[in-house]
């Protein structure tokens, strides 16, 4: 009976310093990128993409002379973003950075690389602080990465008034955003957050050339204004005049609680405390215990 032999291995340094040595190198090449806003030339190895990455292996053809002609380009990502998915694609490694790894994740998602994901997703919880959760929070909502979302929850509850101080707050989209107004645990006042909302909002309005009030239309009923004293709402109403944000008949709701003095007494008007809603005296007359 033949001996079916036994594989060994060498050391793995030394293959994967060489191989490394292969990323954007134009020597043997035979492809080239252009990559990201700046048209940045990455050069790389066709059959090296091909066979570890199905996205390249459709990209480049499956057969000599019938893939697209060079260069390639891609111009949504960044090219050190793309110069790291390379580097892992060669080297099944990866330096990853604080202030890249979201494009890098952002990347892996769409490029199907899913060792490549997991280990961005580790890295991003490891250095999660305030200025990078918020960015955090939009990547795991538009590629639904629910377990990244919930960390970026969490830390923003702890953090509430720092988060809504960053320009990745101002950036949210409505759907990143609509899950952090409905937390009871955000450590943030009421009348805080109706101003962050509508400093949120005001961004969106000149961004999109649309109307504050249309920008703020998704996550506005996420606000409980049945919190805020009545000297804070009639304040709110004439801002309101002034610029519009809030519906009209949601500040009418909360009034409504304010003068039957019951928290139900408008079922569209949440009165809930948050975990950093500070107290009024109105509020021993509302359904206020903390969840």
């Amino acid at each position: 009976m033949e001996n079916p032999g036994l594989i060994v291995h060498g050391r793995a340094a030394p293959f994967s310093t060489a191989l490394r040595s292969l990323v954007n190198n134009p020597r043997y090449s035979d492809v080239c990128f252009v990559v990201g806003q700046e048209r940045q030339e990455v050069f790389a190895h066709r059959c090296l993409l091909a066979c570890r990455c199905n996205f390249f292996q459709r990209l480049l053809g499956t057969e000599p002379g019938l893939g697209v002609p060079s260069p390639v380009v891609l111009s949504t990502v960044p090219a050190e973003a793309f110069l790291a998915v390379l580097e892992f694609l060669y080297t099944n490694s990866v330096k990853l950075h604080r202030y890249s790894v979201l494009e890098v994740l952002t990347a892996a998602v769409e490029y199907g690389l899913e060792e490549l994901r997991e280990l961005c997703l580790e890295f991003v919880v490891k250095v999660l602080d305030v200025e990078l959760v918020c960015e955090a929070l939009q990547v795991a909502v538009t590629f639904g990465l629910g377990p990244l979302q919930e960390r970026c929850i969490a830390f923003i509850e702890a953090h509430s008034q720092e988060a809504l101080r960053t320009r990745g707050f101002l950036e949210l989209s409505a759907t990143a955003l609509l899950p952090v107004l409905r937390s009871d645990k955000l450590c943030v006042d009421e009348a805080e957050l109706v101003q962050a909302a509508r400093s949120w909002a005001r961004v969106g309005a000149a961004v999109l050339e649309r109307p504050v009030a249309e920008v703020a239309a998704p996550v506005v009923r996420e606000l409980r204004l049945a919190l805020l004293a009545p000297a804070e709402l009639s304040a709110l109403e004439e801002q309101n005049r002034r610029e519009p944000f809030i519906p009209g008949e949601q500040i009418v709701e909360a009034w409504k609680c304010h003068a039957l003095r019951r928290g139900d007494a408008a079922r569209d008007a949440p009165c809930r405390r948050r975990r950093g809603t500070l107290p009024r005296d109105h509020h021993r007359f509302l359904d206020l215990r903390f969840k």
